[in-house]
């Protein structure tokens, strides 16, 4: 039988945060997969816990991640722990976690500290839907460009951001999303000198100019506004609507409840589709 990959999150800056369950989960663990063995073994000092580790970043996956496989086949479990945060999320665990997902390896995600649902929450912009992009390309034209494909999401997105790329990665978000579009920049969250920003992407650029950034950053920013209905896209679903109640007169249907039932699903105004369907009714006549 098989062994267990278990996805423990860490402290992103407080270690007040760790769980029960995590320190449970690591100590239970055959041996660890961390991002930088030297972080790791600080939290297991502070836990009061000595593991077998082995090294699992994104310059070593394709090597290390087989390697890991084969030692959860032979029967051992592994709990995979990044530097700071939930492995897999913006981070080379989720090839491991295919990897598993192919062999039939069991996966347990232990809850935990993650920056972007942290940031979302505090954030003051919707949260029902968001995506998350993570960090941008580095390549200042692949990252315009990828930009440029989220003109229209209307979608809170949350990316992730290094402090010496902050500033032109918002010259990009204003000449993209434009002057007045709401951010929230969450800086060093859970640290000692965590600071939550809002304001509107013009007003972020100003203050960057006079602030150098420093520190982590996840920057959350709101989605384009829902496109308002023209006129002509009012009249031709009304149009499409006048033509369903019809249909459905014609099957044996009301004309009072196919209106009925028509405005609804089509989302038009009741009273706007029957005098349509009446004013077609009488030029047909």
């Amino acid at each position: 039988m098989s062994g267990k990959l278990y996805l423990v999150p860490t402290p992103i800056g407080n270690l007040g945060d760790i769980s029960r369950r995590m320190a449970d989960t690591m100590a239970g663990a055959d041996f660890l997969a961390a991002e930088d063995t030297r972080v790791t073994v600080k939290l297991l000092n502070h836990l009061g816990l000595k593991k077998p580790m082995v090294s699992y970043h994104r310059h070593n996956c394709s090597t290390a991640g087989p390697a890991i496989v084969d030692r959860l086949l032979a029967g051992e479990s592994c709990a995979l722990v990044t530097d700071a945060g939930t492995p897999a999320i913006s981070d080379p665990g989720e090839d491991l976690v295919a990897l598993c997902a192919q062999h039939d390896i069991p996966v347990e995600a232990v809850p935990g500290p993650c920056a972007l649902i942290c940031a979302l929450s505090v954030s003051g912009l919707p949260t029902a839907r968001f995506t998350f992009e993570g960090f941008l390309p580095q390549n200042k034209k692949n990252r315009r460009s990828h930009l440029d494909s989220l003109k229209g999401e209307q979608r809170t997105m949350v990316f992730y951001e290094a402090p010496h790329k902050l500033e032109d990665t918002l010259e990009d978000f204003v000449a993209v999303f434009g002057a007045e579009r709401r951010i929230a920049l969450c800086r060093e969250l859970t640290k000692l000198h965590e600071q939550i920003l809002r304001m509107t992407l013009d007003e972020a650029v100003a203050y960057f100019d006079e602030t150098p950034p420093r520190g982590e950053f996840v920057l959350t920013v709101e989605g384009a506004p829902a496109a308002a209905d023209t006129p002509e896209t009012e009249d031709a679903c009304l149009t499409a609507a006048a033509d369903e109640v019809r249909r459905r007169v014609a099957a044996g249907e009301t004309q009072k409840d196919a209106v009925k039932a028509v405005s609804a699903a089509a989302g038009v105004k009741k009273n706007a589709l029957y005098r349509l369907v009446l004013e077609q009714d009488g030029a047909d006549g």
